[in-house]
């Protein structure tokens, strides 16, 4: 059976895990999507959707100075204990994180977090840009809706592509310590100083 885009956005949906997991899991089941859930909650990523809403009160703030003193970066990530918070992945996935930070430069933590007027003025921008181009309304619609994502993207730091692995986004990559650990973890916020900015 053919795995479609439409398929695996479905099994994503509804589980909240990453496309390449949900189309590797649709592949290893031939495209039944209730056999690709159990796939995957057997490899522990389904688990992590249902701790997302989970309350997060420990956790560390992690810091990170680029070599040459110019640039610097404080997150706070949170989770649900402190067992975990003293776990060294735990400190490697708060540390990744500050460097995808100094590399990335989001503005947002997520896109919930991006004011509506800020949001308005980019979606007038993108109209803007077809007011000559004869399109139907629905379709400049869905253009507005794909760059709208794509802004997401470049300023929000759980939408962006991880640094250390592009293929999946920084949410998918904390999803995936969620799933490992059995705990929510969130990324509260962060500061990024860069000298004379």
């Amino acid at each position: 059976m053919e795995i479609t885009a439409a398929l695996v956005k479905d099994l994503r949906d509804r589980t909240g895990i990453g496309m390449m997991e949900c189309k590797s899991a649709l592949q290893e089941t031939d495209g039944d999507i209730e056999k690709a859930i159990t796939v995957l909650r057997k490899k522990g990523y389904a688990r992590a959707k249902d701790k997302m809403e989970r309350e997060t009160k420990d956790g560390l703030v992690g810091s990170y100075i680029h070599l040459n003193g110019k640039l610097g970066v404080l997150v706070e990530v949170n989770c649900e204990s402190d067992f975990v918070a003293r776990n060294e992945e735990f400190q490697e996935l708060v540390k990744n994180i500050c460097l995808h930070i100094a590399a990335s430069n989001p503005t947002y933590v997520s896109s919930e977090e991006v004011p509506q007027e800020v949001l308005d003025e980019e979606k007038e921008i993108i109209k803007g840009q077809f007011i000559d181009s004869n399109k139907p309304p629905e379709i400049v619609d869905k253009i507005v809706d794909g760059k709208i994502k794509k802004y997401f993207e470049e300023v929000c730091l759980m939408d962006q592509p991880y640094v250390k692995d592009d293929k999946i986004s920084v949410n998918e990559h904390v999803a995936s310590f969620i799933a490992k650990f059995g705990e929510n973890i969130q990324v509260r916020r962060f500061a990024r100083f860069g000298l004379g900015e």
